[in-house]
This record gives structure tokens, C-alpha cells and sequence, in this order.
């Protein structure tokens, strides 16, 4: 299966080859966002906000949340302002 991958802030340098921040990648099925975490070696605590097709996924649920064709998982670090 395909889904498209999109890191942002300071996640997104770490994304090789990615236009924008964003990739489309070929994944066997059960695959989950926690996959593309390792596969793409990031930094499991720079990975603050995990959405898929822009639902929230919590970072315990990583590994759980089964993807499925064509969807959209974006990722973010943790963000301060003030």
C-alpha cells in the first residue's frame, strides 16, 4: 500500500529525498505511523503530534493504529510559544 508522509518544523530536514516535507511511500499492510517512525529513523521524541488524515493519534497509539491505502500521516515536534 501507498500513503503519504508529511513532517514539518524541525522534522522535516530529516525527510531525504521529500519535496516539501512530504513523500509518498510503499508500506506492507499492518503497517502503522510508529513504521514509518523507525523506517525513517526519526527521532521518537521529536515526534510530538501524529495525525492521519488529520485525526490525532496518540504517541502511545503509534504502533497500534493500523494505515490503509492513501492515507495522510503528518507529523510534528514539540512546538513552545509565548
Amino acid at each position: 500500500m501507498r500513503v503519504k508522509l508529511k513532517l514539518f518544523a524541525s522534522l522535516r530536514p530529516l525527510l531525504a529525498g521529500a519535496k516539501n516535507g512530504e513523500i509518498l511511500v510503499d508500506l506492507d499492510a499492518g503497517a502503522t505511523p510508529q513504521t514509518l517512525i523507525e523506517r525513517f529513523a526519526l527521532p521518537r521524541e521529536q515526534v510530538h503530534l501524529i495525525l492521519v488524515n488529520g485525526f490525532y493519534v496518540a504517541p502511545d497509539a503509534a504502533g497500534e493504529r493500523a494505515l490503509e491505502e492513501g492515507d495522510e500521516v503528518a507529523m510534528w515536534p514539540p512546538v513552545a510559544g509565548g
